[in-house]
């Protein structure tokens, strides 16, 4: 038993999404996927197929992914459906992401983490507006790995000609988003052609898989030899008998490595100190202890003590002394629009970056993505599911870094200041705003 469960601890992990437009096949691939791989219980197995043999169909892969009684009924995907799954060679996280142009939202959140994106196009419709927007948001995001997988090749009889138009033009669109690794498959995801098993029908393809690519492919860039940032969540005092003295800083180490003995310089204050000492919790069936740690890396959970008393609370960051960002008030951004309210110069919002929550206004519209060039057009306001460049003045110093350099010091969250919802998803551009 214990070489199993070393051997399933060993296994590295892999987050994908998928994206495509709606009827585009994606949640019958994912469903295909899991059947295939044997990650789906048999009780899930037998009810989708009662479900299919009661509504006078075969078996319908999409029902073993959309799990909301309105996906079920519409048979769309609505919301990001999460499924966990292994092979022998690895673990995964997908997300089954929605084709509505409506719910390009979801996409957004489901891609923001993802290691590999796989864009479905169906074999009989080529390249659509959402498949362009979908890329656009791969690339912007920067996702390691984009899958091409041009689906329901068997509905065009498996023509090589079909395919080979489509893979050039999702790859002269994915040069201009200078998406960097492409990979195309021919695939029937109700079939099965070239998802698990590679197909006979497809003799002229040579390529891998789709689980090959899958099981084969990097995860994101090692962020641990990035510069040290650390965003402060948390202040602890616990003022208890045993740590009347203690006092430390919370929170996930956002890139870098950190060490007892680094000096570091908290922003946005700018105080200069060295880590004194690196905590984390150790729990067990009785009891919670602390254990000293002498270092920590990109990812890890842990609360830091600093060498001077100085004033840290949450929203500070702190950071390598010899590679700070700095801090600025004023960013260039370009942010994917998710709201049905238009956004307009002069809106005043909350931006999240970071642990750090403050007041902002839009000062400048500087464009907006057009879908069919791809060039940035003059715009005067954004529209739901727009992607554009814009200007912030922000009311706190945010120790920021360009998205390229950092993914998590580098994004952010618009808000709505009356009701809190989520306005936009932003990435930092490289030309520096205001320095302080």
């Amino acid at each position: 038993m214990s070489t199993a469960v070393e051997q399933l601890a060993q296994r590295q992990l892999l987050r994908l999404a998928t994206a495509g437009s709606v009827d585009d096949g994606k949640s019958t691939l994912v469903g295909r996927l899991l059947h295939d791989c044997k990650a789906i219980l048999a009780d899930q197995i037998a009810h989708v197929k009662t479900v299919s043999e009661a509504r006078g169909g075969d078996f319908d892969f999409a029902l073993l992914t959309d799990g909301l009684r309105a996906e079920r009924e519409q048979g769309i995907t609505i919301d990001v459906a999460y499924r966990y799954f292994a092979t022998d060679k690895r673990s995964f996280i997908l997300a089954d992401c929605p084709g509505h142009v409506q719910y390009t939202r979801n996409t957004v959140t489901g891609a923001s983490t993802a290691d590999v994106v796989i864009i479905l196009v169906d074999a009989r419709h080529g390249v659509l507006e959402q498949t362009r927007r979908h890329l656009a948001v791969a690339g912007l995001l920067r996702v390691p790995h984009v899958v091409l997988a041009v689906n329901k090749i068997d509905l065009v009889g498996y023509d090589e000609a079909v395919f080979k138009g489509i893979v050039k033009d999702v790859a002269e669109l994915a040069d201009q988003l200078e998406i960097a690794d492409l990979q195309a498959i021919p695939v029937s995801a109700l079939v099965g052609d070239n998802v698990v098993e590679r197909s006979a029908q497809t003799d002229w393809y040579d390529g891998p898989t789709l689980l090959e690519v899958l099981e084969n492919a990097n995860g994101r860039t090692d962020t641990s030899r990035e510069p040290l940032r650390f965003p402060v969540q948390y202040v602890l005092r616990p003022q208890t008998e045993e740590y009347r003295d203690y006092r430390g800083y919370s929170g996930t180490v956002a890139s870098g490595t950190v060490s007892v003995g680094d000096p570091v310089i908290v922003l946005p204050a700018g105080r200069r100190t060295s880590i004194a000492g690196i905590d984390r919790p150790v729990v067990t069936a009785t009891s919670t202890a602390v254990a000293e740690r002498p270092s920590a890396v990109a990812g890890e959970a842990i609360t830091v003590r600093l060498a001077d008393d100085i004033d840290v609370a949450r929203g500070s960051v702190i950071v390598a002394a010899d590679d700070s960002p700095g801090t600025r008030r004023e960013l260039a951004a370009t942010v994917c629009w998710l709201s049905d309210r238009p956004l307009t110069v002069g809106a005043r919002l909350l931006i999240k970056h970071t642990t750090t929550t403050a007041q902002a206004i839009v000062t400048k519209i500087t464009g907006a993505l057009d879908l069919d060039t791809l060039g940035v057009i003059d715009a005067t306001g954004l529209d739901l599911n727009d992607i554009g460049k814009v200007q912030l003045k922000v009311a706190a110093p945010l120790a920021a870094d360009p998205y390229s350099s950092n993914a998590i010091t580098g994004s952010f969250l618009l808000i709505d200041a009356h009701d809190g919802w989520t306005l936009a998803a932003g990435m930092i551009d490289d030309e520096e705003g205001e320095l302080l």
